[in-house]
């Protein structure tokens, strides 16, 4: 879906491919498609297990492209980076898998094409709401349920909302899905009518029309902070139980703000006081934003 409408693209092919059955039929097709095109170069920019066990399965199947490129270079692949060099963050694994097949990415922020009909959509939002252009920020305050440990806290952003409005910000507007709706609706009931939940009233691709003409936006380590950061506008993302070095959205103008704990960056799935995330206040969150220059 983030790719169905972009014009830099000639053919978009989305198989499902996990699960059985319908997993391995998903692989049949994959398979079957690409020994028909006869592509000259594949590139496998995720080179996890699932991904690999698909290359190597069109390559026993004699379709193979002659280059194949990845992160690691090893079976099936036969372009990659020098054994040795793998970088931390993900989307350097990216460019030097790239780069080892002499592709230059020069991009330093995500390149999403958004369609009209998300910026129609978006600037009617705005225009229901009385948003104005640069006089409100955009939270994304949640992330998927089972990743709840990456969540700063309804509170915390609560406290930060009301310090932003206190510095003269119009509104805040709150980004997330189904698994964000008890957060967002929490913040905005604290707020009032000066915070917008568009909790569910957005998709992904509307996140960027939305947040190009906002002050600064303010994320947990979740994936739409990624597509936020397509918009290029100054962003501080928390982390707490992920690694920011790994996982920190790219762009100039993005900073991850993370406790200063030794437990910070466990990757755990529960935890039984959260302090990573409790220690991070709405007091640095507003000061990382200052210096992004986000405050005026």
């Amino acid at each position: 879906a983030l790719f169905a409408e972009d014009p830099r693209f000639e053919k978009i092919l989305a198989v499902d491919v996990r699960g059985a059955p319908a997993g391995i039929g998903g692989m049949l097709r994959w398979i079957a498609e690409v020994r028909r095109a006869r592509y000259d170069l594949l590139v496998d920019l995720q080179s996890n297990d699932r991904s690999r066990i698909l290359v190597a399965a069109l390559w026993a199947s004699g379709g193979a492209p002659r280059y194949r490129v990845a992160t690691r270079r090893r079976f099936p692949y036969n372009i990659g980076p020098v054994p040795g060099s793998r970088p931390v963050h993900a989307l350097d694994h990216m460019r030097a898998a790239l780069a080892s097949a002499g592709i230059r990415a020069g991009t330093q922020t995500p390149v999403l094409f958004a369609p009209a009909e998300s910026r129609q959509r978006m600037s009617a939002l705005k225009r229901d709401h009385a948003v104005s252009d640069g006089d409100y920020a955009v939270f994304l305050p949640g992330c998927q349920a089972a990743g709840y440990l990456k969540r700063w806290g309804a509170l915390r952003y609560i406290a930060l909302a009301k310090a932003l409005r206190a510095r003269g910000l119009g509104k805040v507007l709150l980004l997330g899905a189904a698994d964000e709706e008890t957060e967002c609706r929490e913040i905005q009931a604290a707020c009032g009518e000066w915070v917008l939940n568009c909790c569910g009233l957005t998709a992904p691709l509307d996140i960027i029309p939305l947040c190009e003409q906002a002050r600064l936006v303010v994320a947990n380590d979740t994936g739409t902070a990624h597509i936020a950061a397509a918009a290029g506008r100054p962003m501080v993302v928390v982390c707490g139980p992920t690694d920011p070095r790994r996982v920190k959205p790219a762009g100039p103008s993005v900073e991850a703000l993370q406790a200063p704990i030794f437990c910070a960056g466990c990757y755990r799935k529960h935890c039984s006081h959260h302090s990573c995330m409790l220690l991070v206040t709405p007091d640095q969150v507003m000061a990382r934003l200052e210096a992004l220059g986000a405050l005026g």
